[in-house]
């Protein structure tokens, strides 16, 4: 058997074990609601990390972790691929904000949905507030929030430039506040773009990541941001400089950025 079609039973392989993970999950995802809140996290942690395996992603950590006990957590992400959220869940369980179109995924949908996402339908800009205020209320009650600020993936090569209206759940109600970098890299240490969810369907995105023999995935927990007496739009810029900064790379933006009289994004 040539390399050729090894790679290629490979894949299948990963496809078959990726598929039935998934409905280990979904099964899992019945009874999820009524385990304790620490019986949940293990759960979603030891199910990311299996996935991670089945995909030969190898993550690695650097930085320091907020701990489980911490209220009013906020991480805040660049964002490249629908991976990023498997390996935050992998190392720290959170409840993501995501867009609306993830509820068009076939069986992923079921899985984020049971496990608390909190969805907002990127072109109504009125769904801002509702989705503000839902963070609020998740924080309050315990749980720990992740958000992507720049909207919409990237390649990895640019940081794209961070949005604001979503950090107004922090400012109400006292959140701290946690950039997190992402990286992916290939057997190479290259930066590994194959991995980015970019103008692609989710199955044209597996088939790529599929086809990768390792994917080296780097997540920096940086410094906390206290939010106390800062508004929404200086936690921003903080976040968006302190990752910038981790990874070395520009931001981009539509059109240079003022020094004052930033609109409320």
């Amino acid at each position: 058997m040539n390399s050729i079609q090894t790679s290629k039973m490979i894949q299948i392989i990963r496809l078959v074990r990726l598929l039935l993970h998934i409905f280990s999950g979904l099964f899992q995802s019945i009874a999820y609601p009524y385990f304790s809140r620490p019986r949940q996290r293990y759960m979603v942690r030891k199910w990311a990390t299996k996935l991670l395996k089945i995909l030969n992603i190898k993550l690695s950590c650097h930085g320091s972790l907020p701990t489980e006990d911490k209220q009013r957590v906020i991480l805040i992400a660049n964002h490249i691929s629908w991976l990023d959220i498997i390996i935050i869940l992998a190392l720290y369980p959170v409840r993501f904000v995501a867009k609306t179109e993830i509820l068009s995924w076939p069986l992923l949908n079921i899985l984020c949905d049971r496990a608390g996402t909190i969805f907002i339908a990127r072109g109504k800009r009125n769904d801002t507030r509702r989705v503000n205020q839902d963070i609020g209320e998740v924080l309050v009650a315990g749980d720990s929030v992740a958000i992507f600020p720049e909207g919409r993936t990237s390649d990895g090569t640019v940081l794209l430039h961070f949005h604001a209206s979503l950090l107004q759940s922090a400012v109400t109600v006292q959140a701290i506040l946690y950039p997190v970098a992402i990286r992916y890299r290939d057997m190479a240490g290259a930066s590994n773009t194959n991995v980015a969810y970019v103008d692609s369907t989710i199955v044209e995105s597996l088939k790529l990541i599929l086809k990768q023999p390792t994917i080296k995935a780097e997540l920096y927990f940086l410094d906390p941001i206290n939010c106390t007496g800062k508004n929404r739009r200086e936690l921003t810029r903080l976040s968006e400089h302190a990752i910038a900064e981790t990874l070395q790379l520009p931001v981009l933006r539509k059109v240079p950025e003022k020094l004052c009289g930033l609109p409320d994004e």
